[in-house]
């Protein structure tokens, strides 16, 4: 029987945690890098998880190694920093980045790996902490099929669907893709709750209509959650990310040749919403914001208004 590979976790937080106790669950070795808060590092070292200290002490260790991290600067500092992944990589290494991140940065992160022997995946995530938590994550991946078909397993145990989109850099992409649609819907939805506050109608008048309608979805359903029924953690998901995002959105497009008008007016609100220091509050309190440059507060609409009996 083949040896079981060691796989290491950089960036054990909101979804890496889960991501990584799966990968324990699937009876594999795991190395994880420590943070500040050390709440989840420590709850994974109480399954069996070992700590290093350095991204170069893990590369010496392991195998596979996933990244989870917020944006592509942290990426390459991690892989190609002086105490990085490059440093210590054997190999035959494989590297999983699961970072919503610039394809541009990737290409060349791989590039930098491939030099040495090793081979990049991007690997970036659709859902949320709680399926993160359940195993379920859906995986959107770039990467040369035979690498990926060597580390489907382990991708398996935190995923519950994996979409083969191309070579490195094509899973990238299409997370930018998806979260272009997922930050366009947040702004759209935003302006929508305001509107209806200026017109007349309540948020949960709104609710109740289009939830259960063609344009009702889970991104509308968990958006509502916070808006009408004020559940901060509803939709965890930073502000500040979603802008990194679209910045990164808007870039591939340029890079393409495009116009996006689209794009273009998402990015401005989460931009504004970064810029009076909101980054840190989740997607769903750009409402907040939206309902602040139009005379709206929108905590206020929502105190007190009956609960049409609809939750989305």
């Amino acid at each position: 029987m083949t040896e079981k590979p060691v796989v290491g976790f950089i960036g054990v937080g909101l979804m890496g945690h889960g991501m990584a106790k799966n990968i324990l669950k699937g009876g594999y070795a795991l190395v994880i890098k420590g943070n500040r808060n050390r709440e989840p590092v420590e709850s994974l070292k109480s399954m069996g998880a070992e700590e290093v200290r350095t991204p170069r002490e893990m590369a010496e260790r392991c195998d596979i190694i996933h990244l989870c991290l917020s944006n592509s600067p942290l990426v390459e500092e991690v892989i190609a920093g002086p105490d990085g992944i490059l440093a210590g990589a054997r190999e035959g290494l494989v590297v999983i980045d699961t970072t919503t991140a610039d394809p541009t940065s990737t290409l060349a992160m791989a590039k930098l790996l491939a030099e040495k022997g090793c081979h990049m995946v991007d690997a970036p995530l659709g859902r949320t902490p709680k399926e993160a938590e359940e195993g379920q994550l859906d995986a959107m991946v770039g990467a040369d099929a035979a690498v990926l078909e060597r580390v489907r397993p382990v991708i398996a145990c935190w995923s519950g669907s994996i979409t083969h989109m191309g070579a490195v850099g094509m899973g990238h992409k299409m997370k930018l893709m998806m979260n272009f649609l997922s930050m366009s819907y947040a702004a759209l939805y935003s302006e929508a709750v305001v509107m209806g506050a200026k017109v007349g109608i309540s948020p949960a008048q709104l609710r109740e209509v289009i939830a259960p309608s063609r344009m009702g979805c889970g991104f509308f359903d968990t958006f509502m959650n916070y808006v009408v029924d004020r559940n901060r953690d509803a939709h965890k998901f930073a502000i500040a990310n979603a802008a990194k995002d679209l910045r990164y959105v808007n870039a591939m497009a340029t890079d393409a040749g495009m116009m996006t008008l689209m794009a273009g007016a998402a990015r401005q609100y989460f931009a504004h919403a970064e810029a009076i220091g909101a980054g840190q509050d989740y997607v769903p309190m750009l409402s907040n914001i939206v309902g602040a440059l139009n005379g709206i507060d929108m905590e206020e609409i929502t105190a007190g208004e009956p609960d049409t009996g609809s939750k989305g």
